[in-house]
This record gives C-alpha cells, structure tokens and sequence, in this order.
C-alpha cells in the first residue's frame, strides 16, 4: 500500500469513526432503558404534589416525590455522614455547592398485593452503592445539585420526573391528577424498573387506582 492510499483511507476512518461511536451512544441509551424496563425490579415511588402551575407542560407532566423532600432524606439512616462529606461544617442544613451523586436504599412493604399498590419506604442514604442489600431492598441512584438560582434548598433528582402523556388520555389523566393532589395524594403513585445499578425508568403511574402504562 502506498502512501498515498493509506493517508485516504486513514482520512476516511476518521471520518467515520466518530459518526459511528456517536451513533452506537444514541443506540444505547433506549437499549440501556429497555433492559431495565424488562429485567429491573419493579418499585413504586410515592409522588408529592406539584406547583399546578409547572405540573404540566404541553405532552408531559412534571413529577416530584417524597424522596424528593430534603427533609425526608435528612430522617435518613446515614444522612448525617453523607451530608457532612459534602458540605462545609458550618452550613450542614443549606443547599449543596456542588452536583453529587448519591444512593437510596429503598424497602418494599410488608403487602407487595394489594390493589393499587403500596409505596417502597427509603431507609437509608450513601455517597457509594451498597452491595449488602436484603431480598426486599432495591437501590436508587440520584443527583443532588445546587438550587437553579439562590434558593435555601438542593435539588434530588432521579431522571424520573417527566412522564410523557399519551395524547389519547391527555384529559382524563390530567383531571385526575388534578383531582388526586388536591383531594387524594397518597392515591398518586409511580411504578418503577430499577436495574442493579440502580439506574430506574418509569413504567406505570397509579391515580386513585386506575394504571396507566407509560
């Protein structure tokens, strides 16, 4: 091979190279959530209400849940331990300096049957993935991150906080929610597939016992 061929084709691989790795990301990420969807452990999230004027927006509502609340959290078996490595002595109760990862051990209740079901309890907090779980316990992985501007408060996130609403029962699940978080809160629930990294994605949400799959 000459070098005048070996400098084309080596033009052209790089070219292509990063086409292809680019495309084999984009390819994996609804792989990744498919798996999880089919093989993950099924758990369900008490949601907590949500301003009405950001609950929905266009195709989608916006989420929140009680493992959301700071002041769930802090209640929290290691919550002291973990909160301590990330902020400064002084300011334990104010909102983190910076985005971090973190892990929620979560317990299924003592009725797994009952119709519609009943919410997992988060037991504990950590800055590493437990690998000592019980037969009934799933870990959650989530984000922490600063406030959007000043605010008193983090932000703890799971990538679970759109669910994207079929355009067929638009109204009906937007009457209910409505309903739900004025009237009925406990009566809003979140059917999710956690894989073993904790990695979760939605796939039913329970108002006033009526399902609907995502």
């Amino acid at each position: 091979m000459n070098n005048s061929n070996f400098q084309s084709q080596t033009a052209r691989w790089r070219f292509w190279l990063p086409l292809v790795l680019q495309l084999g990301l984009i390819l994996l990420i609804p792989a990744q959530a498919s798996w999880t969807r089919a093989f993950g452990t099924s758990v369900i999230l008490q949601t907590a209400p949500v301003d009405p004027y950001d609950l929905f927006r266009g195709y989608y509502v916006t989420l929140n849940y009680n493992i959301s609340q700071q002041q769930t959290l802090s209640t929290l078996d290691g919550w002291e331990n973990w909160i301590a490595e990330q902020a400064t002595p002084t300011d334990l109760s104010g909102p983190l300096p910076q985005q971090v990862t973190f892990y929620l051990t979560l317990q299924a209740p003592a009725e797994t049957n009952t119709q519609p079901p009943q919410p997992w309890q988060p037991i504990a907090i950590s800055g590493d993935r437990p690998t000592q779980l019980r037969a009934n316990q799933v870990v959650l992985k989530g984000i922490a991150t600063p406030p959007p501007s000043a605010g008193p408060r983090s932000r703890w996130l799971y990538g679970l906080e759109r669910y994207y609403i079929p355009e067929d029962q638009r109204q009906d699940i937007n009457d209910r929610i409505q309903t739900a978080q004025a009237e009925q809160p406990e009566q809003f629930l979140v059917e999710v597939s956690v894989n073993r990294q904790g990695e979760a994605v939605p796939t039913q949400i329970w108002i006033q016992g009526q399902a609907y799959r995502f």
